[in-house]
Formats: C-alpha cells, structure tokens, sequence
C-alpha cells in the first residue's frame, strides 16, 4: 500500500514510518520539523521505498499520489513542545486534520487520527475508558493541546457520520523508547538525560503522582492493528500499558539502571493541570485488536538508555541535524 505518515519525523512517527516500510509498503512521510527531527528518519533516506515531503499541512497539501492510508500523528506532544507553539499546535489538530480527512475521503483511504490521553485532562475516573468524558479546561495552560485533541476527535467524527469516512482514533498514553528528543521535557528523557550527566533527577512534588509507561514498539502495533482490524470505523481505542507506577519509581529504577550517582530532589509540584493518575482501560484493544503491551519496562528502559547515551555523546551534531 501507498500509506501517508504525518509527524513522520516524530518520535512515534519515524518508528511508524520503520516499521510500514518493513511491512513492504511505500511510505509518505510529510513533517514540518518544528518538532520532528530529521536524524529520526535518517535511515530511511534513499530507501526507494520512502519518501520525505517537509510540508506544514496546516498549508493546502502538494501534490500526492493516490494513498491507502492516512495516519495523523503530527503536532508538538510534549508540554514544552505546545506550549513554545500553542497556535500551531491548535491549527495542526484543527485545519490540518481536515485537510487530512479531505485526502482521506478522497482517496477512499482509511484514516487514523492519533489523541492523546490528555483528553480525560486530570481524571476524576481511574483508571481511564474510552467512554470517560475528561476533567479538561478549555482556558488552561495546557488547553491548547487538550482542547485541540479533543477538536480533533470531534472533526473526525462529523467526517465519519456525515462523510461515510473510514476514520479512527486512538489516545496515545506516555509512550517512551528511542528516537525521543533529550530536550523533549517528559519523564522518560528528563529523567534519563539527568542520569547520564548525573545530574540531579528532578520529581515535581513528593513523586507520588501516577504515571503508565508503554514502550514505543507496542504502541506502534496498537496504531497498525487499529488502522488495519475491521469495524473499526468511528471508534476510540486507548492505547497504552496499564502497569502503573509512581514518578519516584521511575526516578529510582533509571537512576539504577544506569548506575548513576544522581541525588533525586524534589521540586515544587507541577503547574498548570498536570494530571495526578493516569493509567489506560485497555479492555476494548485487549478485545477487538488482540492488542497489549508486551515489552517489559526494565528492557524497554535499558534500550532507551542505550539510545539517549549514543545521543548525548554526539548531542552537538545531532541538534545541528533537526
């Protein structure tokens, strides 16, 4: 198939992008790099079956063959990410995800739309199904990226109801794993990148607060299983580990794993509706895609590591790459 990849220069987007060109399929990858970074797709440059567009598709798209496929993965998701870019943050989940439901349903392709956890806000039901409707400001500090999410789903599904488009959505829960930006601003890298320079590893508050790891392989096939499982069309899927832990957890098990002799401080807590529990309902992916996590957290960890110190000892060459 001819599959269209957005926000394939992402960290979740160039394992996508790795893992349909495995598959044998011809890929699309468009990124505008305001977050993306072009070392993550590097080795895929000269495959003849790859193709790289830098497009923001805020902007009418160029033009593109016939695809099968459409995966919307691109907007900045980590907290410094859209809150440096809170207006293309909303117009990339807002005017990009219609130009994308129009290719779609154009192309009769099938459609995959990528929210976030971030929709249930700070959650009042615990842990999270699909049929939660959310605890979310719409005026907050991190309600350009909540919200726009949220519009999102909602554009994707007037497009199903009243267009016939094949079109999915699922909310992505932390995901973590190679090809993640160091200065990304997420537990994972802040932690791991502290560690490495034994830094002090920084836990806003008393590190009681809740978090549910999933390795980025699994995550990515939860979004093929999506896109591909039938009668999947109009539906919401979480996607994410339901092993939950605690932010000092995480904090002590990196701090072990990579033998650091980082003290860990605590800082004041987080501002700005920083979610306290979060933790998937993964029933209904367990149920209809056959899907859930496999990758234990210390191999998935270990691997990560291994990636952020390759990363850290040529940080100077690879931020001039982005």
């Amino acid at each position: 198939m001819r599959i269209l990849v957005a926000g394939g220069a992402g960290f979740i987007g160039s394992h996508l992008c790795e893992r349909l060109i495995a598959d044998g399929h011809h890929v699309i990858c468009v990124d505008n790099f305001i977050t993306g970074r072009r070392s993550n797709v590097a080795p895929l440059l000269g495959h003849p079956r790859f193709e790289l567009v830098q497009h923001d598709i805020i902007e009418p798209l160029p033009a593109l063959p016939p695809v099968d496929e459409v995966y919307h993965l691109a907007s900045p998701a980590s907290p410094p990410g859209y809150q440096r870019h809170p207006i293309e943050t909303l117009r990339v989940n807002s005017e990009g995800t219609l130009r994308l439901l129009y290719l779609a349903t154009d192309s009769c392709a099938r459609f995959l739309y990528a929210s976030t956890s971030e929709a249930y806000g700070d959650p009042l039901e615990h842990p999270q199904r699909e049929d939660y409707r959310g605890n979310v400001s719409s005026t907050g500090p991190r309600s350009m990226y909540d919200e726009a999410k949220r519009y999102g789903e909602a554009l994707t599904m007037a497009f199903v109801r009243s267009r016939g488009t094949n079109a999915r959505i699922v909310r992505i829960f932390n995901t973590y794993g190679p090809n993640s930006d160091p200065g990304d601003g997420r537990l994972v890298p802040n932690f791991i990148t502290q560690a490495l320079r034994n830094e002090p590893l920084t836990v806003y508050g008393d590190g009681s607060q809740t978090r549910s790891l999933c390795f980025v392989s699994d995550l990515v096939e939860g979004l093929v299983r999506t896109m591909r499982a039938p009668h999947t069309t109009g539906q919401v899927f979480n996607l994410g580990n339901p092993e939950e832990h605690t932010v000092l957890e995480f904090a002590e098990r990196i701090r072990a794993l990579t033998g650091s002799r980082s003290p860990i401080v605590f800082t004041e807590p987080a501002v700005g509706d920083d979610p306290q529990r979060r933790r998937p309902d993964i029933t209904r992916a367990r149920r209809v895609l056959g899907w859930e996590p496999l990758v234990p957290l210390e191999a998935g960890l270990q691997s990560t590591i291994a990636y952020f110190r390759r990363e850290l000892a040529l940080e100077p060459a690879a931020s001039e790459a982005r």
